[in-house]
């Protein structure tokens, strides 16, 4: 018999006064990160000392599982690793007016002032977008589409031309008319591009205030199937990424890409033209052509068929206590990637909130196949159209619990899908609170403050075996229906008539005396008389309620799990993806309930002024 011999683990140093032919060690660090992701082996940690890193992390290979490789920060330094570079050479044209030109091939294979933002399912708003940011004093600048555009601004705004540049219309474009997608465009790679910056009054670009977009993407393996990957303590910035179509190839400003048990944790991640986090689709031959409906099953048939789509092979990610913000399309995005993982403890907010493009893929949280998905303890703000959260087809075994959401233009929207789906404990502030056009909803103990609004949808979508990306059926109708609203304190009234429509063989269920609304009786119910009110103390955020309702006294059962009949299409129990029982007994602040409980997130009524982020 042989005896494996124990596994070393290694820690690769890398430092900004380190050389890359150095060996990684504490005395000889490497300088790029690079260098540490190439040598790493599973176990293998690559610790990095403070500074900015100027470079895209491409790991060659992941970890196994109880083995990951981790990425990490020295405690206490700030690590920034960005997409963008410094340039010294802008020559200043006027007063607050400045330009930099440079040989277009300073970009090598990827240059984002020539290439547009493009793919599936965006509108464009008749114009186009370049990949390519400009920052100030680490926020990014509008983008305008002339040099005159520029000239005439009153505040700053940017532009760029490139040598030879010709875009070229994709020949199939979605959406209405002029509102096309483009491919990457053709230019002259022996010529050059010229950006025209209208700068605050005192800004010189040439002292380091302003950076320029040079990377498609920071963190992002090439290759598919990178597993066990942990990135954490990171500020990982400013990639011109492109659109993340739900049926392309979906990368982010980091990317766990087409993998499995990656970890992102206690990172701030901000500034990317589309996309934060992808935990989405591979690339592949089909990118560009299934922007339909039809293309979509197809999609979806290509991963199970063909791309290994399953749980032992994809997904079981993990993405908990980051700072995510200042994403143009997307804060985090997953189409059939996202599957069976666990989003807990981020905050998220100026997502998609420009309102420059629209489309489909724009939120806080945009999930396709969002199959046992945990969305848990998040922090949502100031994220735009149409919601802080779109869970759109397969959201199955899906968990949205304990979220705070203020500010947003909704916080919000559950598209097609057929359960279970469990929306619980959740404080929902905005002045549109949940658009649904979903079945298999158990909408529990939530705070629900601004509009609902149920729609009737017979759109056909898949559904899967619980715990399971097997497939039962691909298209089923997913008709109004299937709902169950217990224990919800609902402050305003919105349009639930649709479930009026609902097919006695799909029941809509609304507890007595619990303080909701119900559909039948919507003309009839007393709105509750509540005075909200939200302040934010330094990082802290508190929530006054002042009593005027009827509900300050704990009459309710305590529930369960079981207290919520399975969903009926995919007859599958509300439970936790062991198949182990929900727990309903906690609240927002994860307090015990006791056997009789209030309505709302809070086991206790909740009046006068408390804390509700970050949660005690």
């Amino acid at each position: 018999m042989t005896v494996a011999a124990e596994q070393v683990c290694t820690v690769w140093h890398v430092a900004i006064t380190g050389d890359d032919a150095n060996d990684g060690s504490a005395q000889r660090p490497f300088r790029s990160i690079s260098a540490g992701a190439a040598v790493a082996r599973p176990g293998d940690t690559v610790l990095v000392d403070a500074g900015t890193y100027r470079e895209r992390i491409d790991p060659p290979r992941g970890g196994t599982e109880g083995n990951p490789i981790t990425y990490a920060t020295v405690a206490g330094a700030k690590v920034v690793i960005t997409g963008s570079e410094q340039f010294t050479n802008w020559i200043e044209l006027g007063a607050n007016l400045w330009q930099l030109t440079v040989p277009s091939a300073v970009f090598g294979d990827f240059n984002p002032y020539a290439e547009v933002v493009h793919g599936d399912w965006i509108l464009n708003r008749r114009r186009l977008h370049r990949r390519g940011m400009v920052f100030i004093a680490g926020e990014w600048t509008p983008e305008v589409t002339t040099v005159e555009a520029v000239t005439n601004a009153a505040g700053a705004v940017w532009t760029s031309q490139v040598d030879g540049l010709v875009d070229r219309p994709l020949p199939k474009p979605w959406g209405i008319e002029g509102h096309a997608a483009f491919d990457p465009a053709e230019f002259d790679p022996a010529g050059n591009t010229t950006i025209t910056l209208r700068v605050p009054a005192g800004v010189n670009p040439n002292d380091g205030s302003v950076e320029v977009a040079v990377r498609p993407t920071v963190f992002t393996p090439t290759r598919e199937h990178i597993d066990f990957i942990t990135v954490r303590g990171f500020e990982l910035r400013n990639a011109a990424t492109n659109w993340v179509a739900p049926t392309s190839g979906q990368q982010g400003l980091i990317t766990a890409y087409w993998s499995r048990g990656w970890v992102i944790e206690d990172n701030e991640i901000c500034y990317s033209r589309c996309a934060g986090i992808a935990l989405g689709k591979n690339h592949d031959e089909f990118d560009g052509e299934r922007g339909t409906t039809d293309g979509y099953y197809e999609t979806i048939a290509t991963a199970l068929d063909r791309d290994s789509w399953s749980r032992e092979t994809i997904g079981s990610h993990v993405v908990r206590n980051n700072q995510i913000h200042h994403c143009g399309q997307v804060g985090i995005v997953g189409s059939l990637g996202c599957a069976f993982s666990t989003i807990e403890g981020n905050e998220i907010h100026d997502c998609n909130a420009q309102g420059i493009w629209a489309g489909a893929e724009m939120a806080g949280i945009k999930l396709h196949g969002a199959l046992d998905v945990v969305i848990r303890g998040n922090h949502f703000w100031r994220c735009g159209e149409p919601a802080a959260i779109w869970l759109d087809w397969m959201a199955q075994g899906t968990q949205v619990v304990e979220n705070f959401f203020h500010e947003n233009m909704r916080d919000m929207f559950t598209e097609v899908n057929h359960g279970p789906l469990l929306i619980a404990n959740n404080v929902m502030l905005s002045d549109k609170a949940l658009l649904t056009n979903s079945r298999g909803l158990g909408v529990v103990h939530n705070l629900i403050l601004g509009d609902v609004e149920i729609l009737d949808d017979a759109r056909e979508t898949p559904y899967m075996q619980p715990h399971s990306t097997a497939l039962v059926q691909m298209k089923r109708r997913c008709d109004v229906g299937d709902a169950q609203w217990m224990a919800n304190l609902v402050v305003r009234i919105g349009d639930l008539a649709a479930y009026d429509k609902a097919e006695d063989e799909l029941p809509v269920r609304v507890d007595e005396g619990q303080e909701l609304l119900a559909a039948a009786e919507m003309a009839d119910h007393t709105r509750l008389e509540l005075l909200i009110d939200l302040e934010r103390r330094g990082d802290a955020w508190f929530l006054r309620i002042d009593q005027g309702a009827q509900h300050s006294t704990p009459t309710l059962p305590r529930l369960t799990g079981d207290s919520l009949r399975p969903a009926l299409v995919p007859a599958q129990r509300f439970e936790n993806s062991d198949g182990s029982d929900l727990d309903l007994a906690h609240d927002y602040f994860g307090a015990e309930r006791g056997e009789l409980t209030a309505a709302g997130p809070f086991a206790s009524p909740a009046i006068g002024t408390i804390q509700v982020w970050p949660r005690r």
